[in-house]
């Protein structure tokens, strides 16, 4: 009967913070499921730190497939072999289909490097989702 109780308050619980919006459980350094993302609050700086060092002009990356990863315009502008990011559409975009190692190993980025935590692609995957706009 205790574990009933339990159960049923912790239904209520999550019910009233799904109806008001308001988090059952907020844990610090928690991913945000769909909170607003920003391109250059959120995008932008982890681009640069995880990518551009390679897909920007002068980097390989950017010598092999014309990616400049140090602007809005230059993500959205894509490669030589088409468009990286389809707004709307993360599991079609080619940004995460790289990212998620959904590619061959030769093709996974950061290529030769760790693969970006499940909570930095969340963000990436959210702004895809949101529309991938320059916000």
């Amino acid at each position: 009967m205790k574990n009933q109780s339990l159960l049923s308050i912790s239904i209520v619980a999550l019910s009233i913070g799904m109806v008001t919006g308001v988090g059952v459980l907020n844990a610090p350094n928690a991913c945000a499921a769909e909170e607003m993302v920003s391109f250059k609050e959120d995008i932008l700086p982890l681009l640069k730190w995880r990518c551009a060092s390679c897909h920007e002009p002068g980097g390989s990356g950017y010598e092999k497939s014309g990616l400049d990863l140090t602007s809005y315009a230059g993500l959205m502008k894509g490669t030589k072999f088409g468009a990286m990011v389809i707004p709307r559409e993360p599991e079609s975009s080619n940004l995460m289909l790289l990212l998620d190692w959904r590619a061959s190993p030769a093709l996974r980025m950061p290529h030769g490097k760790k693969q970006l935590s499940s909570c930095d692609r969340s963000t990436i995957r959210t702004w895809i989702r949101q529309g991938a706009k320059n916000n």
